[in-house]
């Protein structure tokens, strides 16, 4: 029997790197309310009494950077001064200026047929029978971990944690499938007079085991605040920026990852688009039980309107061969980069919702690309 362990990460939504991806997908959010062809790529970086709100917009919209961003880190939970990170006194500072004239003039117009992808770059998807949402266990359990922290937080299920906090889990896979948990990290900050103790017992009983209890056995390993304390946490300890943590949003280190991040960017930036696209392909081929698992991969060019690669791997689990696989999604399809924004109809303020816990695997009725409507038309073309 082969055995082997996998890991995988995430973290909370008050880690300062998220704090930048959420802030960068609010503003994207409004643009997009106000004038849905807008253009945005937006940076953000946090830090300890800062926040700086960069990148590229043209639109007709107007966004009160400054309100929003109070607005973002006040739902995160940053609302304490005593945090040393806060809504209320935190610097915020714009520096957005227009898109490049070099870069607009190869997109052309947006969701249309003569829209060009508005840069190079590789996407990847991924789809596997691990769970019921055709995802990878590991980032599965990590995600529902930190979600489950921020949930006992706000509720004040344990009342003494703050905004801060990552998750890691370790599968014991047996045979290519996952048996068992070998360990769970959690890093949890919280306020400074509580003993490490009760965190530890805390953490096992009403965030650990309503997640893990299928898969904790009794050689499971619990690493809680390993260091035995995380008062300082959030931006005054590390700094954030946006598109840091691509492999949590995306299949946890299980495939490659695409070129590019996510949060920030409009749909007409197939670094997001396209990988959302390969995960809505991937995950139909999976639910069509044409393989266990399933790798696409998309790239474009800048300015082109039809992608130069789109390739499969089903890692030796295919029921039939890849390039008839292949053959049948490129017909099932609109890979142009304005049909990707059409069919998945990705001009809707939709992405300040997923800038945390994973852009896959998520069951919220507005991401369409976690679809499985194409399973029928992919059938009819590979019998």
């Amino acid at each position: 029997m082969k055995k082997f362990l996998f890991t995988s990460e995430s973290v909370t939504e008050g880690h300062p790197d998220k704090i930048a991806d959420a802030i960068a997908d609010a503003v994207l959010d409004e643009v997009l309310r106000q004038d849905k062809y807008g253009r945005v790529a937006c940076e953000v970086m946090v830090g300890n009494g800062y926040v700086i709100v960069g990148g590229e917009i043209t639109t007709s919209a107007w966004v009160d950077i400054n309100d929003l961003t109070r607005r973002v880190i006040k739902d995160i939970g940053y609302n304490r001064t005593d945090y040393g990170f806060d809504y209320h006194t935190v610097g915020v500072f714009n520096t957005i200026h227009e898109q490049s004239p070099d870069i607009a003039r190869g997109v052309r117009k947006t969701a249309s047929k003569k829209q060009g992808s508005g840069d190079q770059g590789m996407m990847v998807g991924y789809a596997c029978k691990e769970t019921p949402e055709l995802m990878p266990l590991p980032i599965m359990l990590a995600h529902q971990l930190v979600r489950r922290l921020a949930l006992v937080r706000k509720k004040k299920i344990i009342p003494y944690l703050r905004p801060d906090g990552k998750s890691q889990v370790t599968i014991e896979y047996k045979n290519g499938r996952p048996s068992s948990l070998s360990s769970v990290v959690i890093c949890a900050q919280h306020d400074p007079d509580v003993s490490l103790s009760k965190i530890r017992r805390d953490i096992i009983q009403k965030v650990i085991n309503p997640v893990c209890r299928k898969y904790l056995t009794k050689k499971t390993k619990f690493y809680i605040n390993n260091t035995g304390r995380f008062v300082i946490g959030g931006p005054v300890s590390d700094t954030g920026a946006t598109g840091r943590k691509i492999i949590v949003d995306s299949y946890g280190g299980v495939v490659p990852v695409g070129g590019g991040s996510f949060s920030g960017k409009d749909p007409t930036k197939v670094d997001r688009s396209g990988a959302y696209m390969a995960r809505y392909v991937a995950k139909n081929i999976v639910a069509a039980g044409l393989a266990e698992k399933c790798l696409v991969r998309l790239a474009y060019v800048i300015g082109g309107t039809k992608p130069l690669e789109i390739s499969i791997d089903t890692f030796g689990t295919g029921k039939i061969s890849e390039e008839k696989i292949t053959r049948a999604i490129s017909q099932v399809f609109d890979f142009s980069p304005g049909g990707i924004i059409k069919e998945l109809d990705l001009l809707r303020p939709i992405y300040r919702k997923i800038s945390c816990y994973g852009h896959f695997g998520r069951k919220e009725k507005e991401f369409s690309w976690e679809k499985t409507d194409k399973v029928k038309e992919i059938l009819k073309l590979v019998r």
